[in-house]
């Protein structure tokens, strides 16, 4: 992380005259958990609430027919990256493109490289990283066993799923065959890859002056490495009974080799305004391995990005007006 770093600021008169469309599938949500989204629900509030509280000439959408015609807004804020279908992440990207609208984040096909997990760890593997070995089933292609990178233990979920949703494992190919045949039959490619044991390196990015800043690494401590997290344990839709703490990782030997990863793929990703990249390491063996790469990541405070930024001075309407502000300035609305 750069020793010392200030929020970018986003000029007075441009707050009232630059119209900013807020985009969240829970952006009309008067707060409290969603029965189905959980948490989700309680992170689109806050970023509204945020938001508000810069004084930005704000308005509101839950869905993507705001852009079907040319909506009344000069630039797009949007967090509606789960949209129920396949690929719904970059809905937006190119809605927002077909009227030549500045929003934030990268263009659809970046954003489609990083959501897609078997080639942003194509990217990762070119650029020198290490990276296990995976296989991604296609849907509609053939499922072999020869192709199965080699296990005692495999992972097996969707290739473009967040917050672990569809995640699987198994520990023979019985088991991975079936956890495929699942995933394609809801309609989404297989990523299938080695259980790495060890902790989940959190990598937190964005951007100052056109250059990929990274805020201070974390990790989560864990009581049981060899458990899965499942979606319903992330968005607190059940009792997660495992105990795991957010932490610094500024271990003196391992963590300036995970940062020159990440700082590696992320320039191969740039300009994006902020994300999230992950590693594996295991300190037992001192493995390190890049696992997948997180554009448009949650902004909620209670998760990586904004815990990330705290510790670098950041506060959560800190973090929102920098990527705001440096999205516009790269886009040109807004002079540096």
């Amino acid at each position: 992380m750069t020793d010392s770093i200030e929020p970018t600021r986003i000029p007075p008169a441009a707050r009232e005259r630059i119209r900013i469309l807020f985009m969240a599938k829970h952006a009309l949500w008067g707060g409290g958990m969603h029965p189905e989204d959980g948490n989700h629900a309680i992170y689109h509030h806050e970023v509204r609430t945020t938001l508000e509280k810069l004084d930005l000439n704000l308005s509101f959408a839950n869905s993507y027919d705001v852009l079907f015609s040319e909506p009344e807004a000069d630039f797009v804020f949007p967090l509606l990256n789960r949209g129920g279908f396949v690929n719904s992440e970059m809905m937006i990207p190119l809605l927002c493109n077909m009227h030549r609208l500045p929003y934030v984040g990268a263009m659809p096909f970046l954003r489609g490289l990083s959501d897609d997990k078997a080639t942003a760890k194509l990217v990762a593997h070119h650029a020198g990283v290490p990276t296990a070995p995976w296989y991604c089933y296609r849907r509609g292609a053939p499922v072999r066993e020869q192709d199965c990178p080699p296990a005692e233990r495999w992972v097996i979920k969707p290739n473009a799923s967040s917050a672990s949703w569809g995640i699987a494992d198994a520990t023979e190919w019985n088991g991975v065959e079936n956890a495929v045949a699942n995933i394609h039959g809801q309609g989404h490619d297989a990523i299938v890859e080695p259980y790495l044991d060890g902790y989940d390196l959190q990598c937190a990015f964005i951007t100052l002056q056109g250059e990929p800043t990274a805020m201070p690494m974390l990790w989560y401590e864990r009581e049981d490495t060899q458990r899965l997290w499942t979606y319903y344990e992330k968005r607190d839709l059940v009792q997660n009974t495992e105990k795991d703490t957010l932490k610094r990782f500024d271990d003196a030997e391992f963590a300036p080799k995970v940062a020159a990863f990440a700082r590696t793929i992320a320039e191969a990703f740039n300009p994006f305004d902020y994300g999230r990249f992950e590693f594996r390491f295991d300190p037992k063996t001192g493995d390190i391995n890049f696992i997948e790469v997180n554009l448009n990541c949650n902004l909620w405070s209670e998760k990586v990005m904004a815990k990330a930024s705290a510790l670098g001075g950041f506060s959560h309407g800190d973090l929102l007006e920098t990527i705001l502000a440096e999205s516009m300035m790269r886009q040109g609305l807004v002079e540096r």
